[in-house]
């Protein structure tokens, strides 16, 4: 910044930061040579102040609140000739840590997520988010329909151009620092894809990456949660299973595969080594209102094991045992309808009731958007000295836990044969009994990801590298101490001011918690051991 341009832009001192004015002019002023963009709004936000754009952002209709005292910033950017996306910012006035958070997106909402932003502006950081070029909820894909360039920005540019401008903003924000010393991703579902592909896109936008339950299989996930509808479509159909029974069926394998991971807590450590009878629930009389049919215990067989088509072709993994089918088979859900409706075929009469596999195959012949984060070498990011932490939940009834493990296997299989140590930059966490991106009935699964009632960031009694993904992930980029394990927390009633329930590592993959002996609800019963 030059000592005109400083002055016209009237710098404030705020503790050992130098600022500029919270102002539009002041945003105009740094985005002046930037002809692309232009400002919507700069408003200043008092300490324990609140900031949102209310239902008008469709996705995130509630404020952040109870913020620092910061600059909440509205950015639009011109991405083609019929295109265009917002992204917000909030830069803390006197509490920034000299470093910059993203955080993305859920579905294929659109909208920017404020309060996301709310809770990592607590840590120090300047954040941002972007509506990725619509406004929608995340389970409306029909703003996609004849709108390609709309889907570039829902796929990669948004993102990537709203990374870029950020720092260039915040760089001439905060004049007297020294810069942004690290930037940081961290997200979920959508906002997971959105983190693996912008590291693809540009090693150098992120020193290090937090992503949860990644929706990176794009064309893969969005079929695969089509047929999964269409297995029980039809309720006259022989093969259909009563949505009323699904909790009974989660219940039973709960019930089985619970006791085979060495401890009876009502949590399935190892879906994925439970040996589940599934004849257990047939009926054994014309009585069929608790119990399944042999055709539809074929329905359910298919929803809980990979779907393999033509030649063998592994499409995408079915759902981990003791999840809970509901989601995903009492109905067709939009998340895979409209996907091929608007985004593959673009055209809203398409039935999706004659999909089949072709589908799958033709969709990836376009893949929409470039979404899909699909280059397993990810070595550029390993050589600019970037860092993933990456979770799943093991009862995901959105996106199957499967998708994150497979994932996981395509960037060994790559790699490894490269001389490469995954655990030298990538490392992974399983969290037994949560759902998508968050909560648990009985597991210990927060840590720091994801709202908590009650706190407004971080885990509250335990705000350090050992519980918190956020402070592991800057502890493991900025000193090279890298988490063997997370310890997650259970709070009662999943809200923080009532304390404690339990506690349990989290083990970097593929090792697992295995108890040991005391108190199961204490960290220190258990330990990260093999599998074998």
């Amino acid at each position: 910044m030059t000592r005109s341009w400083a002055s016209m832009l009237g710098l404030v001192a705020g503790g050992s930061l130098v600022r500029a004015q919270c102002a539009p002019e002041t945003f105009a002023a740094i985005l002046a040579d930037k002809t692309e963009a232009t400002v919507n709004f700069a408003y200043a936000i008092p300490v324990n102040g609140s900031f949102g754009q209310g239902p008008a952002n469709i996705p995130f209709p509630a404020n952040a609140t109870r913020l620092p005292a910061l600059c909440a910033v509205g950015i639009k950017v011109k991405s083609s000739e019929s295109s265009s996306y917002n992204f917000g910012l909030f830069l803390p006035d006197t509490t920034w840590n000299e470093r910059f958070l993203a955080t993305g997106n859920g579905g294929y909402g659109g909208g920017i997520n404020w309060p996301e932003m709310g809770e990592y502006s607590h840590y120090g950081f300047a954040t941002m988010s972007t509506d990725t070029g619509h406004l929608s909820a995340p389970f409306d894909g029909t703003w996609a329909l004849n709108a390609p360039e709309t889907v570039i920005d829902w796929g990669y540019r948004a993102m990537h151009g709203s990374v870029v401008l950020s720092k260039y903003i915040i760089k001439n924000y905060y004049a007297g620092s020294d810069g942004i010393k690290y930037s940081y991703y961290a997200s979920c579902s959508t906002g997971g894809r959105q983190g693996l592909k912008e590291i693809q896109v540009d090693p150098e936008s992120f020193d290090g990456i937090s992503v949860g339950a990644p929706a990176w299989w794009s064309t893969h996930l969005a079929g695969s949660t089509l047929w999964q509808g269409l297995y029980n479509y039809g309720a006259s159909d022989p093969k259909h299973i009563s949505p009323s029974l699904f909790p009974a069926i989660a219940a039973e394998m709960k019930r089985q595969c619970d006791p085979q991971d060495g401890l009876v807590d009502n949590i399935v450590s190892d879906p994925f080594s439970c040996d589940f009878d599934f004849e257990s629930l047939l009926c054994t009389g014309t009585n069929s209102t608790t119990c399944l049919t042999a055709a539809q215990l074929t329905t359910l067989y298919k929803f809980y094991n990979n779907w393999v088509d033509t030649n063998q072709d592994f499409v995408f993994p079915g759902v981990t045992l003791g999840t809970d089918a509901t989601f995903l088979m009492a109905s067709v859900s939009t998340l895979g309808s409209d996907y091929f409706r608007n985004f593959v075929y673009n055209d809203s009469t398409w039935d999706y009731t004659k999909f089949t596999y072709k589908d799958v195959q033709f969709a990836d012949t376009i893949n929409p958007g470039t979404a899909a984060p699909d280059n397993f070498d990810l070595s550029p990011f390993l050589n600019r000295g970037g860092k993933i932490l990456k979770y799943h939940g093991t009862a995901d009834n959105l996106i199957p836990t499967g998708s994150s493990v497979y994932f996981y296997k395509k960037v060994l299989q790559t790699l490894r044969p490269k001389g490469i140590n995954l655990d030298d930059f990538y490392r992974f966490f399983l969290i037994p009994d949560m759902g998508h991106c968050s909560g648990s009935v009985t597991g210990p699964w927060y840590t720091g990801a994801g709202a908590l009632t009650g706190s407004t960031h971080s885990v509250p009694g335990y705000e350090d590298a050992e519980h918190d993904i956020i402070l592991a992930l800057m502890k493991w980029v900025e000193e090279g101490d890298a988490p063997n394990k997370l310890i997650a927390t259970k709070f009662v009633n999943d809200t923080a001011t009532l304390g404690v329930q339990s506690q349990r590592p989290l083990c970097v993959y593929p090792k697992q918690a295995k108890y040991i002996s005391g108190d199961p609800n204490l960290p220190g019963s258990w330990e990260c051991k093999s599998r074998y």
